[in-house]
């Protein structure tokens, strides 16, 4: 290994949840590389939806700011009714419920951003971490050792050979690195084949999601106004067999034979694509020092937005512990990023699926189900109750933020205390006998006896602690342990499964 050019992590694929990676290992000092097969950065809109909880991650990684500057909300559905052509009549519905946010809950609305958008925000916020993309480098093979992976880049700058503690395939649905782990993708066709296009498009206003014939799969489709941009998303079924003009004159003529009459013009196109419906879902997300995330793990129809947020959370998950196992903690904790990861994406297909099932009967709206906010891992050997908890929160679900006060009376929210790649030890009360305060821990004594107030008494009301009682938060959000006051002794034991040596 002292031949080659040892790294940490060597991350195949920039997609969002390769940027994700990329950007949780910058921020722990963890040394990496990125790399993606394409010459340039993917220029489609297609995962435009950024659900509430993925909100809360990227305000974690200092970009939530940049990506509602770059977006905007979803806008109502305008379904145009068969008997009024697009200028004619129509109803309103709004897909997405506008929902305030509460002190728990900062995120509770999706959030509407081309993916090229988000993905080109997130490369900002790595060139600021001193990190960055290499395109046009693509993995030929790789070779597991006992304490590293060796792995084969070529490219235009010529072959290279490469070794890495860890190695992370996020290369999409068509993965090499799955296929060379030899890991099965098992799942089905759905039968539906589609076409999404971003386009420059005359004649709609853009007020609205204008959907045309919905209910009838030989005709329906539908044009989003991409927020942020001058664009249109286009969606439409389309037969499982066939060639698909996606010139600016095929889409013409396309949705001029959906909607005869109208009077819409398609000026340009920008990104288009037509491909088939699949959900599936990868045997294992861990073969040794590879691991797999986003659309190299899981793949699924579009409906509900899922995707792109199923895959930032994988890498979320992932990043602390590779750079905890790369600091010294056990390496058995990298066994819990399958653990956790793949029955939430099994749960992602199945409602995906029924969304889908939803959409070809005209049903589009969307609620509470696909924020991702009531998502968590309960069932975690990370998570930890003493004494076990019969209701309320619970270890393993997400961790809400809170309203507090400092000692000067400003306004703190949790979050606030949580963000970064820490762990947070919440105490209600004094934060005598616990360990001190560290890079990796953080402990927070709030209460009349600690350095922040809780004046809408959160830490009772919500996270249920009673005086002295311990609430773990993990450095991805999630309640890692629970302890009561006079079960502290069980603290020190968990620290050491998740921690590296002091």
């Amino acid at each position: 290994m002292e031949d080659l050019k040892p790294i940490d992590v060597l991350i195949c694929g920039a997609g969002a949840a390769g940027l994700t990676l990329a950007i949780d290992l910058a921020r722990r000092g963890v040394t990496f590389r990125l790399v993606d097969r394409l010459d340039a950065p993917f220029a489609g809109s297609r995962g435009k939806g950024v659900q509430p909880r993925t909100l809360e991650v990227f305000e974690d990684l200092g970009v939530v700011e940049a990506l509602m500057a770059a977006g905007g909300p979803y806008p109502a559905q305008r379904i145009h009714r068969p008997d009024g052509g697009p200028e004619g009549g129509h109803d309103e519905v709004q897909e997405m419920a506008v929902t305030p946010p509460t002190a728990q809950e900062p995120y509770r609305t999706p959030l509407m951003v081309p993916q090229f958008a988000t993905e080109a925000v997130l490369r900002a916020r790595l060139g600021r971490l001193g990190g960055a993309v290499e395109y046009g480098r693509e993995l030929l093979a790789f070779e597991q050792r006992d304490d590293h992976v060796v792995a084969q880049l070529g490219g235009a700058a010529g072959p290279e050979t490469i070794a890495c503690r860890y190695l992370v395939g996020g290369d999409g649905g068509r993965s090499f690195v799955r296929k060379a782990l030899d890991v099965d993708f098992p799942g089905k066709t759905l039968g539906v084949r589609a076409i999404v296009a971003d386009i420059v498009l005359e004649g709609l206003p853009r007020d609205a999601w204008h959907r045309f014939n919905d209910g009838d799969m030989a005709r329906q489709y539908a044009l989003c106004p991409l927020a942020g941009t001058e664009l249109f998303q286009l969606q439409a079924p389309i037969p499982l067999e066939g060639e698909v003009d996606l010139s600016a004159a095929g889409l013409q003529a396309f949705i001029a034979a959906r909607t005869p009459g109208t009077a819409l013009v398609v000026r340009e196109v920008r990104w288009a694509s037509a491909y088939g419906m699949n959900a599936r879902l990868a045997d294992r997300y861990r073969v040794g020092r590879v691991f797999l995330i986003g659309d190299a793990a899981h793949i699924h129809p579009p409906t509900g937005g899922q995707g792109l947020n199923t895959s930032v959370q994988d890498a979320y998950n992932l990043g602390w512990k590779l750079a905890a196992v790369l600091a010294g903690a056990p390496e058995v904790l990298l066994d819990t990023y399958e653990e956790e990861r793949r029955p939430i994406a099994a749960t992602m297909l199945g409602l995906a699926t029924d969304l889908l099932d939803r959409a070809r009967r005209g049903d589009m709206r969307r609620g509470r189900e696909v924020h991702q906010l009531d998502l968590g891992y309960p069932s975690s050997s990370l998570a930890l109750e003493a004494p076990e908890r019969q209701g309320g929160l619970l270890a393993g679900d997400r961790a809400p933020d809170a309203a507090l006060r400092d000692a000067d009376g400003g306004a703190v929210r949790l979050f606030e205390l949580t963000s970064g790649p820490h762990w947070t030890l919440v105490v209600r009360g004094a934060a005598d006998g616990l360990p001190a305060s560290s890079e990796a821990l953080w402990v927070v004594a709030i209460g009349e006896d600690g350095a922040f107030r809780d004046p809408d008494d959160a830490l009772g009301a919500v996270y249920g602690l009673a005086r002295g009682d311990l609430a773990l938060i993990r450095p991805d959000g999630y309640v890692g342990a629970i302890i009561a006051a006079g079960e502290r002794g069980r603290l020190a034991a968990y620290l050491d499964r998740v921690l590296p040596p002091a």
